[in-house]
């Protein structure tokens, strides 16, 4: 497994992300037209939780504040923050 360190964030050929010693993988995938270009990225161990851009290293970025995003609201309303799935 090859990581490479990208503004803080790991990620790997598995996609995941590395936040506080926790790994979320995520899916990214380009957009065609008819979406608006760019790229999609989303977290499935948090439902709903997505974001995209224009390129894979702001979708990455949107992407992580989508995340921190989801945790913040999560804790404030006491919902379950799900463990990573690890394959």
């Amino acid at each position: 497994m090859i990581f490479l360190n990208y503004s803080g964030w790991l990620w790997s050929d598995w996609w995941t992300m590395k936040m506080a010693e926790v790994d979320y993988p995520f899916t990214i995938r380009p957009l065609n037209a008819d979406e608006g270009g760019g790229y999609l990225i989303e977290f499935p161990d948090l439902p709903g939780c997505m974001s995209d851009g224009k390129t894979l290293e702001e979708a990455i970025a949107n992407g992580k504040e989508a995340m921190l995003s989801w945790i913040e609201v999560a804790r404030e309303q006491g919902w379950n923050i799900p463990d990573p799935y690890k394959s």
